[in-house]
């Protein structure tokens, strides 16, 4: 059997709806709550059971075949490898400290720094391995068989490398790292692929790296011309009033436009990202616009205001929903090639990821 892509149906699809959603996310609330936190691990395959559930890739569903337990003891392993012996040094970089070892607490101190660092790069690598070793789709799975150490060292350097020239290189840094993490992964027989480049989404990067030098201007400008109006109204009084009412507008304006340069720059990132990403004979593309990325975050942000932060129990929901929807495939599968994916799979869960409380679903 072989598949192409149509322009009358995507190849992704969700058929979700919060209502369905809601009973989920309000128990698992209620659980967590009682647990005193325990229960979030088994909250969070609850959660993406359902989301898979309601996701279509071509002809068929995904499948969530991970386990609460799996979380569990992942982040137990973590705790009893990294959190005790990274709170013992911290006693020991204040001790040294105490005692006048100026050198030997910031050797300890910039170790701990740079070990986090490593341990984040690590961190964000094997959670995307083990999610695709825990999604099935057509009943293959995906994962990879390198363990992704070496990717948390290319993650510490690269991310130095990004900022040392007054962060200039941070696109090269971001697209980098995508490409060699999606390059080490696989799904079913098949190998993804990654060619991002760092050029292509640049030049919003240097609009986002200038604006604040731009605003900050502007800022002074409407400050110096407040104070002019109010001078002209209320003498010196009314300059000071002015003058500062010009300011407190500079401010609101740089935070907004700032934010929306930050979120231009970001769109972009992963339309090139995910749009020079392929699997097979498939090449994949993401059609979110900024103003869909604006959308959604202003959505997310009045949910949890309004709700007074009961709303984030459903950001999970909105954001799959945001991926899934604006993905699209183009390309060919031949469904009868398709076999079982032969990249071990991990005992445990995303404790790494958990433990630093980065990522996204």
């Amino acid at each position: 059997m072989e598949y192409k892509d149509t322009d009358a149906e995507s190849a992704f699809g969700f058929d979700g709806t919060w209502k369905e959603f809601a009973p989920i996310a309000f128990s698992n609330l209620l659980l967590t709550i009682v647990t005193l936190g325990i229960y979030r691990f088994w909250a969070t395959t609850r959660e993406r059971r359902y989301l898979w559930s309601r996701s279509r890739f071509v002809d068929e569903r995904l499948e969530w075949a991970g386990t609460g337990m799996e979380l569990f003891i992942g982040f137990l392993i973590v705790l009893l490898l990294f959190g005790i012996p990274f709170v013992i040094l911290q006693f020991a970089t204040q001790a040294l400290a105490m005692r006048g070892e100026a050198f030997w607490a910031g050797a300890l101190g910039l170790f701990a720094f740079l070990a986090i660092v490593y341990l984040t790069g690590l961190a964000r690598y094997r959670a995307l391995r083990y999610r695709l070793s825990r999604t099935r789709w057509r009943g293959i799975r995906g994962g990879s068989n390198n363990p992704g150490f070496g990717y948390g060292l290319s993650y510490m350097w690269k991310t130095f490398v990004g900022y040392l020239p007054l962060g200039l290189l941070i696109p090269w840094s971001m697209t980098s790292l995508w490409n060699q993490r999606w390059r080490e992964m696989s799904f079913g027989p098949y190998k993804f692929d990654a060619q991002a480049e760092a050029g292509n989404v640049f030049a919003r990067f240097l609009l986002f790296y200038l604006a604040p030098f731009i605003i900050v201007a502007v800022i002074f400008a409407v400050g110096a011309a407040g104070g002019l109006a109010g001078y002209g109204i209320g003498g010196e009084d009314g300059a000071g009033v002015g003058a500062m009412f010009g300011v407190v507008i500079g401010l609101f304006v740089f935070y907004v436009v700032l934010g929306i340069i930050a979120v231009a720059f970001y769109s972009a990132f992963y339309r090139e990202v995910v749009g020079e990403t392929t699997w097979g004979h498939l090449r994949f593309s993401f059609n979110a616009s900024t103003m869909d990325w604006i959308k959604l975050l202003i959505g997310d942000a009045v949910l949890v205001v309004f709700t007074l932060g009961i709303g984030l129990i459903f950001l999970s929901y909105r954001h799959w929903k945001f991926f899934m929807i604006h993905m699209e495939a183009g390309g060919e599968i031949l469904l009868d090639e398709l076999t079982q994916s032969t990249t071990a799979t991990a005992g445990h869960g995303e404790g790494l990821l958990d433990a630093f409380d980065i990522g996204a679903i």
